[in-house]
């Protein structure tokens, strides 16, 4: 299994009211050397959440023990700039399953889709309702249900429905990478093949 099953998140969040975050924001170029998923999450964020000589920016939200959880609330555009896959990695090692925004740079919530992060895109109004509830209350709960595709401020019951791909759907629900897909039907696709003329 490629990333754990996502199906239902209920999680407080971490807000990060920020336009047009790009992915050297999120991850760095010169973090950029290793090809395995791992460690990527003490980076995420580096410049913003360090200082030159590595001690915590007290401003920045992930230094802030007010906020927690497993879901990142970007501003609008989030996931911009270059198509680096280790941005989405960051944000899986660093423990969000889900970001939401009112927009997502394309190829950004695709690399995010393929391993196990859900990118939940709402409108800009109730983006907007999200960061007024979590400044209100920071334990606010947000519950994020992919079989049903929508994300709920459980204090009010508000709710918004977001799209996604039935496939990638389907892998998220079953942590399921591409290649992780294609070995769960290795039998259809054998059968296929020996019904292909010679």
């Amino acid at each position: 299994m490629a990333y754990d099953k996502f199906t239902v998140l209920r999680s407080a969040a971490v807000p990060l009211p920020i336009e047009n975050v790009d992915t050297d924001q999120i991850i760095p170029a010169r973090f950029l050397k290793a090809t395995e998923r791992v460690g990527f999450g003490d980076n995420l964020f580096r410049d913003w959440r360090y200082n030159a000589d590595n001690t915590p920016k007290a401003d920045f939200v992930l230094n802030n023990p007010t906020y927690s959880g497993k879901i990142l609330v970007g501003g609008k555009n989030f996931g911009s700039g270059s198509s680096r896959e280790h941005a989405a990695w960051a944000i899986y090692d660093y423990g969000f399953r889900c970001v939401i925004s009112s927009f997502f740079a394309d190829i950004f919530k695709n690399n995010c889709l393929n391993i196990g992060v859900l990118p939940v895109q709402v409108s800009p109004e109730f983006a907007e309702k999200i960061f007024t509830a979590i400044h209100a209350n920071p334990k606010t709960e947000i519950e994020v249900n992919l079989p049903e595709q929508t994300v709920t401020l459980v204090s009010t019951g508000e709710k918004e429905s977001f799209d996604i791909s039935p496939y990638k759907k389907e892998n998220l629900m079953n942590g399921f990478d591409d290649i992780d897909y294609l070995l769960n039907i290795k039998s259809d696709i054998e059968e296929f093949a020996s019904q292909l003329p010679l």
